[in-house]
């Protein structure tokens, strides 16, 4: 074949492709076969064309002879400095068609349009993970090997990663370029502010397919699987108990190690937990942020109001298969069995008389000793047990949670309300030893 000067043209017989020289046929149809007969002498990298051969040389010698004339950088090859350069000029020639975000480099398109297609074409030859991009897959290998090759020159930290090297190096340095066009708020790393920015927008994109609820991150809905798997992957090395976060087996280790680093700045008592201090300090603050919007009672912690609201519901989950007696909760519960084995391992020393719980030998105790330490705030009539002047303050509050069901009438204390039903029932478990007759 001849083109419009005369002339002969040569065609490759793969792709339809016409060339002038045979030479650069020749050159063109490497494409095809996939030939790479330049190889490199010091690593064995092979190369489909000699010009690659010699520019991959610079590699081994070192040598960067192209400067950025704006920062002064330096790179190995031209290509290199010119896509370099857009950084400075922010030019960013390759768009995807899909979602518009635009990039510098060709190869950064590429691996971006494997988000939408959700191709993953590095597969780990250990545990089948697949990855999108080849670099999170040697990243993901040295999960394996434990090879962590980037090391911080300050405290001498290791990392799998340069990305994540470079986000430690910000803790030394403070540095927090990213900011919040909304509250302000700075971040070391780009991806903190983008997730920071959904609770703004309210975007939670990750949703469980089980029931529906959504999370701002990724690493979130993966641990809220759990609940529906049960998997429980973190396992103590003292006594094998399993959680399903990290987090929750290193309080746990608490326990064993008896380390308790959080302590009330008042009272110096020590917490395992940051969340229990500030339960605690609520003690010396006074308050009360759970409040009942039936009876109006305040308590310090949520679950102390949950058990609270069973009082008005009625409700017993708890129930002794021994005898049948349901309870409020399950403490109520254990104490209960004990009656049924008998077990009172709590002694006062002073009387010998036997206890099922610490607690009830602690009040006990101040029959021996006389001493009231709980006073009321009001008239200063002094207790000897705190439920006592619990029961007192409530002459003064008029608080009468306990409430009749039949009639609603209401009551201080749960004993005068089950004496109290006994009207509706016509129960009378007391009898007279003399004539049978029956009372309440």
């Amino acid at each position: 074949m001849e083109s419009h000067t005369g002339k002969k043209l040569f065609t490759c017989d793969q792709c339809g492709y016409e060339f002038t020289e045979k030479a650069n046929l020749k050159k063109h149809m490497i494409i095809h076969t996939r030939e790479k007969p330049f190889t490199c002498d010091q690593c064995g990298k092979c190369f489909s064309y000699k010009t690659a051969l010699v520019s991959h040389m610079i590699v081994h010698t070192d040598e960067k002879p192209f400067t950025c004339d704006q920062c002064g950088k330096r790179f190995k090859t031209k290509n290199s400095l010119e896509l370099h350069r857009r950084v400075h000029t922010g030019e960013k020639p390759f768009t995807c068609d899909q979602c518009g975000k635009s990039f510098r480099q060709q190869g950064n398109l590429n691996g971006h349009m494997r988000v939408h297609t959700g191709e993953k074409p590095f597969p780990c030859d250990q545990c089948g993970k697949s990855f999108s991009h080849k670099t999170s897959l040697e990243c993901h290998l040295r999960v394996h090997t434990g090879e962590k090759p980037f090391t911080c020159t300050q405290c001498g930290n290791k990392f799998t990663g340069s990305g994540a090297l470079k986000k430690h190096m910000t803790i030394h340095t403070g540095e927090k370029p990213f900011s919040c066009d909304q509250c302000g708020k700075s971040f070391s790393n780009k991806q903190c502010l983008k997730l920071h920015m959904r609770f703004h927008t309210g975007e939670k994109p990750f949703t469980c397919n089980q029931c529906g609820k959504s999370f701002t991150q990724s690493t979130n809905l993966r641990v809220h699987m759990r609940i529906h798997t049960g998997e429980k992957p973190y396992s103590c090395v003292i006594c094998e108990k399993r959680f399903t976060h990290t987090n929750t087996l290193e309080l746990h280790m608490r326990i064993h190690s008896g380390v308790k680093p959080f302590m009330c700045d008042q009272c110096e008592k020590r917490f395992s937990n940051k969340n229990s201090l500030e339960v605690h300090m609520r003690v010396h603050s006074g308050e009360k942020p759970f409040t009942c919007v039936q009876c109006g009672k305040s308590f310090r912690q949520k679950p102390h109001l949950k058990a609270h609201m069973q009082i008005h519901t009625g409700e017993k989950p708890f129930t002794c298969d021994q005898c049948g007696k349901s309870f409020r909760s399950r403490p109520h519960l254990h104490v209960h069995t004990s009656t049924h084995n008998g077990e009172k391992k709590h002694k006062c020393d002073q009387c010998g008389q036997t206890f099922l719980r610490s607690s009830s030998l602690k009040s006990h105790l101040t029959v021996h000793t006389k001493e009231k330490p709980h006073s009321c705030s009001v008239c200063g009539k002094s207790f000897s047990q705190l439920q006592s002047l619990h029961l007192h303050e409530k002459i003064h509050t008029g608080v009468r949670e306990h409430m009749c069901f039949e009639c609603d009438k209401t009551f201080t204390t749960a004993r005068q309300l089950k004496l109290h039903q006994r009207v509706h029932t016509g129960e009378k478990p007391h009898k007279c030893s003399h004539c049978d007759k029956r009372f309440i």
